[in-house]
């Protein structure tokens, strides 16, 4: 607001700007020059009508802008200093802005989760997984079998000239890297069942694909980016390729660990044996 030159004039703008009545601003600048003062004195200083000068004193009163002074010449009125004023304004703006926040939060729906997409087909299996590779930026974790990384063999190299950090688990461990294994390689025969392939990616540790498939044109997968999801078959990649490097380097050591240990890397050892044996 432009400066009217005049201080009286300037500081009861000002504390309309605050939200005061004019009349309320004008009573109470009127109270710094001379108090303290009658109702009738307040109304003829201030020019305020006589009829509005009590109602506009008990507004200001009920704010802490005002205080009232019992004489025996009667009632007289005096105005809160204006720092201890500001400040009371101060805390209860404060109290205010919390309570409104408070209330249109409440009124905000809840975000949305976030979905699970089913996917269902080979051919839609591979798409969704494609569009995750195009879309990363940082890392990629990746499972999968020899038909799925010669699928995903460009999006892939793609992925990695773009700085893109990769990891590979090739589940068929093939004695012979191909086009589409990328990255950091492990190569461990860990498999469902002998009759159906996974294939698991996940991109930015953000979003994952995940699916299942039988044969050359079967297949049913999932791809979300829910955390809880996510996390999960982020770790099934690096718990396999964690136990199945620790069950080849132990071999038969496994035999000088405690009992609780063996039992659950023989586990790990016996899927890695079924699948060299199914091979």
């Amino acid at each position: 607001m432009t400066s009217t030159g005049d201080p009286m004039t300037e500081a009861i703008e000002q504390l309309q700007q605050l939200g005061f009545s004019e009349y309320e601003a004008r009573a109470y600048v009127t109270l710094l020059q001379a108090n303290p003062l009658t109702g009738y004195e307040l109304a003829k200083r201030s020019g305020i009508p006589r009829p509005n000068i009590y109602p506009v004193l008990q507004h200001l009163e009920e704010r802490g802008a005002v205080l009232r002074v019992e004489t025996p010449e009667g009632v007289r009125y005096a105005p809160a200093p204006p720092e201890e004023f500001f400040k009371r304004l101060d805390r209860r703006f404060e109290e205010t802005l919390q309570a409104a926040r408070k209330a249109l939060e409440a009124l905000a729906p809840p975000p949305e989760p976030e979905p699970v997409w089913n996917l269902t087909g080979y051919s839609a299996l591979l798409d969704h997984a494609r569009a995750l590779l195009e879309r990363a930026t940082r890392t990629v974790w990746i499972a999968l079998w020899p038909p799925e990384a010669s699928a995903l063999a460009m999006p892939l190299v793609q992925a990695e000239s773009r700085g893109v950090r990769i990891t590979t688990l090739c589940l068929a461990a093939c004695a012979t890297v191909c086009e589409g294994c990328r990255g950091q390689l492990y190569r461990y025969r860990i498999a469902p069942s002998a009759t159906t392939r996974w294939l698991i990616l996940v991109a930015d540790e953000a979003e994952t694909v995940a699916g299942e498939i039988q044969g050359e044109s079967e297949a049913r997968g999932i791809r979300t980016r829910q955390p809880m999801l996510v996390n999960l078959t982020l770790d099934y990649i690096r718990h396999s390729i964690a136990l199945a490097t620790v069950v080849e380097e132990l071999g038969a050591g496994i035999r000088q660990l405690g009992p609780r240990t063996r039992k659950w890397l023989r586990i790990m050892q016996q899927r890695l044996r079924r699948k060299e044996a199914s091979a």
